[in-house]
């Protein structure tokens, strides 16, 4: 699980086969514990979204805060980078430290 801010988010676009689809960008800030200390996290993270979570997510404003389930694979069939490919979320009222 991650909580995030939605801080950019594409259309809705199709795929060639047809599923809808959208690209966003997620805004994550928290305080993780890391070998007995507290570490401030702060990163921005590329995520995609797929079927009926794409319908959801594309009816959403950047800004929204959201708690994200997934799995991380490459962003491109044929790159290197990576992609949190969201298979769930929903709103929260604030992130919290996950």
């Amino acid at each position: 699980m991650l909580d995030a801010i939605l801080a950019q988010r594409s259309d809705l676009r199709r795929t060639p086969a047809g599923i809808p689809a959208v690209e966003c960008t997620l805004d994550h800030r928290s305080t993780q514990r890391e070998a007995g200390g507290e570490r401030r996290v702060e990163c921005e993270m590329h995520a995609v979204a797929f079927g009926d979570v794409a319908l959801a997510l594309s009816g959403l404003d950047a800004g929204t805060p959201l708690r994200c389930e997934g799995f991380v694979a490459r962003r491109y069939r044929t790159g290197a980078g990576v992609a949190l490919h969201l298979t769930r979320f929903e709103r929260i009222e604030e992130t919290r430290g996950n």
